[in-house]
């Protein structure tokens, strides 16, 4: 009997320690899932990504690079500061055709990358063409063209977004002179990209020969001409959306006639603004304003030659930083900058 009353006990002592074991458990996890959402609370709270935006005071653009004299591309080691800077550039170049269509592309290339604003001499790798939260453009937002500054310049047409809203559309012009300014030229060089820096560009390129008689053939790659925009929209809400690069490039297959081909491109403007607005709409997206240039060159029969836009990403070269800090560059004309710089008696 004792033995019976003594199972009976540990049964019954047993079942009550498992209840109050899962009752254990269950409060534990009830805990931890309490102390989980609180910790959500608070990163929620400080997060400063939760309304979609991040303040201008929130946002590191610094952009400095590790050599002096020299600029470098956005990414690469020892810079100061999570920015980047985006230049504007369109340019072309050519070269009499020998029996290696390879090589002429290559050097048609690279002399379209030394002549205006210079940036010879680099591994260019392409990106996809948006300036975010952390860029700036040189020219707009540090170092400002003085056309943009005092508010001379006039657009040279306007089209509606896919609100109704306006985009009124700019000559680049003063953007590609602050890109001239900035890195100098092959002969007058300042503060160009470092020789064999790593450097992310928005770019696109052609290259085409002219035959030395009869008209181009396309189906060869034959034109009369080689052409490229290059166009950058400013986004209304730079806290929250990117600005937008847009580069086209084609050939020209009329005639050898410049007038034709410029009246072409001024035409053409207007496509290369429609996409502009089109991926505005796509991604819901407002523009405040849009600048947009254009390169050609007509070829010499006999030659090769390419159009190259691009605009680099890049970190800025230590000498060209004000003594009183990067910040003070958005405080800048470019002229000032310029002046500032020791190249007063130089401006581009």
């Amino acid at each position: 009997m004792s033995d019976i009353l003594a199972r009976e006990w540990l049964f019954e002592t047993g079942r009550k320690r498992g209840r109050i074991l899962k009752c254990s458990k269950i409060k534990e996890g009830l805990v931890r899932g309490f102390i989980l959402y609180l910790f959500s609370l608070m990163f929620l709270s400080f997060s400063p990504c939760v309304n979609g935006a991040e303040t201008a005071e929130e946002i590191n653009t610094k952009a400095v690079g590790p050599f002096k004299r020299y600029c470098d591309g956005y990414g690469n080691p020892g810079a100061d500061g999570a920015g980047y800077v985006s230049v504007l550039k369109v340019s072309t170049g050519t070269v009499e055709k020998t029996d290696d269509d390879l090589l002429d592309g290559i050097v048609a290339y690279d002399r379209a990358e030394a002549n205006d604003a210079y940036i010879g001499q680099i591994n260019m790798e392409t990106a996809s063409s948006f300036c975010g939260l952390a860029g700036r453009i040189w020219g707009y937002d540090l170092a400002v063209a003085d056309a943009i500054q005092n508010g001379t310049q006039k657009p040279l047409f306007k089209v509606e977004q896919y609100d109704g809203s306006s985009l009124p559309v700019y000559d680049a012009e003063p953007l590609l002179k602050a890109g001239k300014a900035l890195f100098g030229t092959v002969n007058a060089r300042r503060f160009p990209p470092a020789p064999g820096a790593h450097v992310v560009c928005a770019n696109k390129s052609v290259t085409s020969y002219r035959p030395v008689t009869g008209m181009p053939d396309p189906s060869k790659n034959e034109s009369f001409g080689v052409w490229c925009y290059i166009a950058v929209s400013i986004a209304k809400n730079r806290e929250r959306d990117a600005c937008l690069f847009i580069e086209d490039a084609g050939l020209w297959l009329e005639n050898d006639d410049p007038d034709s081909l410029e009246n072409f491109l001024d035409k053409h403007r207007k496509s290369v603004v429609w996409s502009i607005t089109a991926c505005g709409k796509d991604q819901k997206v407002l523009y405040e304003r849009t600048y947009i240039s254009y390169a050609y060159v007509i070829m010499e029969p006999g030659q090769i030659g390419t159009a190259l836009t691009v605009a680099p990403y890049i970190v800025l070269a230590k000498d060209a930083v004000p003594s009183k800090g990067f910040k003070e560059l958005g405080k800048m004309t470019l002229r000032e900058w310029e002046t500032l710089m020791g190249f007063e008696e130089k401006h581009f």
